[in-house]
């Protein structure tokens, strides 16, 4: 139940549809004694800046994570980010201080590194096709490269973006990484869709699963359609597969600690079986297997 001194958090994107972050913020809030709520909240991308200012005019706003398209916006809102968001130039989340600067971090890629050594996905020493060189793109991207992966190649429609999310993975964090030529996936050891291809019924599969190495793991970030035609397809074809939910759910504690929570964050990480059971749909619940 609400009451005069709930706290509220925002997640800002748009669409909005697809977001899962409120699910699961309204579900551990009250288990964890919070008086929080999460509310969505669709802004369009003209909108995000004073959408951001006047939220945090508001003593009971408690913070902001952030979606599709606003993490590269929202990385030039803030006052501080830490090395992280700025070599990603995203964040996904934002917290007024107590000076009343606005300080924003980049949780994705460290979930999704997470994610994979969850599911005991190698990633140290491989090959690795990113296609989207979006906001969560670049945080994945950020976060591979400093984890020792041997090279990485960005897709992107918008081949100057994924050229200057390349040419900053090398320079900021000497890394090994290039802008790909097309999405062909032949060759490469991990395999992961950053790009929103397959959150509409009508979009194409974001690469041709049939070039796939044989050894090839796929990852599909989408919170929506889960499991997508890309994962069902590498699926058939007998390719280790992961959903975003993973990513999204051990970013969960990181959002708590980030936001003064760290209570409520020590509880997600001691046990998140919950949250898990409640975003994994019945087809993927196999993967549990693999914990």
């Amino acid at each position: 139940m609400t009451t005069g001194k709930t706290r509220v958090f925002f997640m800002v994107a748009d669409p909005i549809e697809q977001v899962r972050t409120p699910e699961i913020f309204n579900k551990v809030l009250p288990l964890c004694g919070v008086d929080a709520v999460m509310v969505p909240l669709r802004v369009a991308p003209e909108d995000l800046v004073e959408t951001v200012r006047v939220l945090f005019r508001s003593p009971t706003t408690a913070g902001m994570v952030l979606s599709i398209p606003h993490k590269t916006c929202a990385a030039g809102l803030v006052d501080k980010r830490s090395k992280i968001a700025s070599s990603a130039n995203a964040v996904n989340a934002i917290r007024r201080n107590a000076d009343g600067s606005l300080e924003g971090e980049l949780f994705d890629g460290i979930g999704f590194v997470k994610s994979l050594e969850r599911y005991h996905m190698p990633y140290a020493g491989k090959r690795v096709l990113l296609v989207g060189a979006g906001g969560a793109g670049s945080a994945i991207a950020t976060a591979l490269a400093a984890s020792e992966v041997a090279h990485i190649s960005i897709y992107d429609p918008d081949t100057a973006k994924a050229s200057q999310l390349a040419a900053a993975l090398t320079q900021q964090l000497h890394s090994s990484a290039s802008a790909a030529g097309s999405n062909d996936p032949a060759g490469f050891d991990l395999v992961i869709n950053a790009s929103p291809l397959g959150l509409r019924k009508e979009d194409p599969l974001p690469l041709p699963v049939e070039r796939l190495s044989p050894h090839a793991q796929v990852c599909d970030i989408l919170m929506k359609n889960q499991p997508t035609p890309l994962l069902r397809a590498a699926m058939a074809e007998g390719h280790a597969v992961q959903p975003g939910f993973d990513m999204l759910i051990l970013q969960t504690p990181l959002f708590l600690d980030f936001f003064g929570l760290s209570e409520a964050a020590a509880t997600v990480r001691a046990d998140d079986s919950a949250v898990r059971e409640m975003l994994y749909p019945s087809e993927l619940t196999g993967l549990f297997d693999r914990l």
